[in-house]
């Protein structure tokens, strides 16, 4: 009999063992898969690339520009970049973040006509356009005295700045903010917008953005779309500080060796106490408790401010889902679109849904008051519109 259980008890072990070479080697292999696909994923080049299909890419607006007859130059070198541009060529770029502010300047320095399709404070310094600014504007038109915009659709504009002294504003909010700068002073022309959206393969059709896009890149009959890259950085490579620059030699050597230490201990002991046991849990906190306790955690701190905008954000949720609007609905759009279902003059809501939050409990009461009676009504619109055939 101990010779028996002695036998069981080998076969046992090498099970285990070939157990966890099995583990090992299936890691292994996964490893190794996940490598070949990261090295090999196609279609690499990044925001706002002239040459990829990629839905945050702008392969669709130089398509469009070619059928307007319009020759677009694609380089990715700063040196080929100024080489190509002459009196009759506009100058496309992304931010250039690779590029430090001499090496920018010295781009720039041939060109008459420069168009940037994303934002950045640093190139707003750089140039003396302005400096950003907040906004909760939604659809604007340009109204501004630029002719090429005159026949532009309504855009929603990404980002907002204060132009400077001199520098034209177009897409305007109540504030006079605007969403894209035009800067005529002197003898050259530069525009700067956020069009990392607007212009991308997946919302060019949307709104005005195409048109907008034409209007602003074919004024010329070339373009020069460089494309910033870190292979063509002028900046100087800088070590980043690693765990192993900062401790002492001995630390990493120590961590593997513990490391290894786990690992050994996991494969001689992890079956020792047996096979797990299912357990049902003795404790059952329902959602309602979590709910109430996360309300008296509020209350005690008196934060109104937060609780209302807990009771707004899920008041827009749910008037959005209702209203068939998409998860990416701003709060003004889906206050005119409630506006509209109630037959009320729009903008009559947004005081309830975009305004500041109150800051004490009466007004927080009467808030929740507010959003409760706005859901009830909506949904009563929303029932008698299905009854009615």
């Amino acid at each position: 009999m101990t010779s028996s259980g002695t036998a069981i008890s080998e076969k046992g072990r090498v099970r285990s063992a070939l157990g966890w070479v099995a583990i090992a080697l299936v890691v292994v292999v996964f490893a190794l898969f996940i490598g070949s696909v990261s090295f090999n994923t196609p279609d690499s080049r990044g925001l706002l690339d002239p040459e990829s299909a990629k839905p945050s890419g702008a392969l669709a607006l130089a398509e469009l520009l070619r059928d307007q007859g319009v020759e677009i130059t694609v380089t990715r070198s700063r040196t080929e970049a100024r080489a190509a541009i002459s009196d009759d060529t506009t100058v496309v770029m992304a931010d250039p973040l690779n590029l430090s502010d001499e090496a920018v300047i010295e781009l720039l320095e041939p060109a008459h006509h420069t168009v940037f399709l994303s934002s950045a404070a640093r190139m707003l310094r750089l140039l003396d356009l302005g400096m950003n600014a907040e906004s909760s504007a939604g659809e604007l038109t340009a109204e501004c005295a630029l002719p090429e915009l005159a026949h532009v659709g309504a855009i929603r504009p990404e980002r907002f700045f204060a132009p400077a002294a001199d520098v034209t504003g177009c897409y305007q909010d109540a504030d006079g903010n605007a969403g894209l700068l035009v800067d005529d002073r002197g003898d050259t022309r530069t525009v700067f917008l956020e069009g990392s959206d607007l212009f991308s393969n997946e919302y060019l059709a949307e709104d005005g953005n195409a048109a907008l896009g034409l209007a602003l890149l074919a004024q010329t009959g070339n373009v020069v779309w460089y494309v910033p890259s870190l292979a063509d950085t002028d900046r100087e490579a800088q070590s980043v500080d690693t765990l192993a620059s900062l401790t002492p030699e001995w630390v990493t050597p120590a961590i593997v060796l513990l490391l290894l230490a786990g690992i050994v201990a996991t494969v001689a002991y992890g079956q020792r106490f047996g096979p797990l046991v299912a357990e049902t849990l003795p404790v059952t906190v329902r959602a309602s408790e979590t709910m109430h306790g996360r309300a008296h955690l509020t209350a005690k701190a008196s934060d109104a401010a937060h609780a209302a905008a807990a009771l707004r954000e899920g008041t827009l949720r749910r008037l959005a889902k209702r209203l068939g609007l998409t998860a990416r609905s701003t709060a003004a759009e889906i206050a005119d679109a409630a506006s509209d279902r109630l037959r009320i003059p729009r903008g009559s809501l947004h005081r309830l849904l975009t305004d500041p939050l109150p800051e004490n409990d009466q007004d927080l009461i009467e808030t929740a008051r507010q959003l409760a009676e706005l859901e009830t009504a909506i949904d009563n619109a929303v029932h008698v519109e299905r009854k009615t055939p």
